[in-house]
């Protein structure tokens, strides 16, 4: 029963395919200078237009704690995706202020870089090639992995079976695999969904 979750939405028209297509999560992300930057301000109209069954991910880099925590409290997200160098200290802090789940995003070129993920007490891995690549990693490195996580990194409609049927993630996370010229593409939202929900 993989999970879906499409990042990087920034238009009205994106949150009307996701209230259409229903996955699972939906990623903003909150990296200002990146091509898929919303503000706080938008991303909480975002919301509001937005399914209230579909949770939120905010997307942060090194984001000040306080920032991750306001829009947490606020509801404009659910979930806090750290992509940056948050330690252990950092999960702490924000778990002292906030009781919703943790992804944490590593990126995975050698064993040793998963070991490393698995060490660190998320409540789940998001497992990468980069940030916001669009390109993938050598999956037979995250074989076997007894923790939940989200793939990510270079997935489209047309390579996701083979992923899904070689790593077995909790989840599947897309952005630029489901675009056109920097947009969200309905079509390739749709077939993205459908493959996947085909091998649930």
């Amino acid at each position: 029963m993989t999970k879906i979750k499409i990042c990087g939405l920034k238009s009205d028209n994106d949150i009307s395919y996701a209230n259409e297509m229903k996955p699972d999560y939906v990623g903003f992300v909150f990296l200002k200078g990146r091509a898929r930057y919303v503000s706080p301000k938008q991303a909480a109209c975002f919301r509001k237009l937005l399914d209230p069954s579909i949770p939120a991910v905010g997307v942060f880099v090194d984001e000040p704690v306080e920032n991750v925590v306001s829009l947490l409290r606020n509801d404009t997200i659910q979930i806090a995706q750290l992509h940056g160098h948050e330690d252990e200290a950092y999960l702490k802090k924000l778990r002292k202020y906030c009781c919703q789940p943790v992804i944490k995003a590593f990126i995975i070129k050698t064993a040793d870089d998963m070991n490393k993920a698995l060490r660190y007490p998320s409540d789940y891995l998001l497992l990468d090639n980069g940030l916001g690549t669009g390109e993938s990693f050598d999956w037979s490195l995250i074989q076997n992995i007894n923790r939940p996580f989200f793939l990510a990194g270079g997935l489209n409609p047309e390579n996701v079976k083979d992923a899904i049927e070689l790593a077995h993630p909790y989840a599947v996370d897309v952005s630029s695999g489901v675009e056109t010229d920097g947009k969200k593409d309905y079509k390739k939202m749709k077939a993205f969904a459908d493959t996947v929900r085909m091998l649930r």
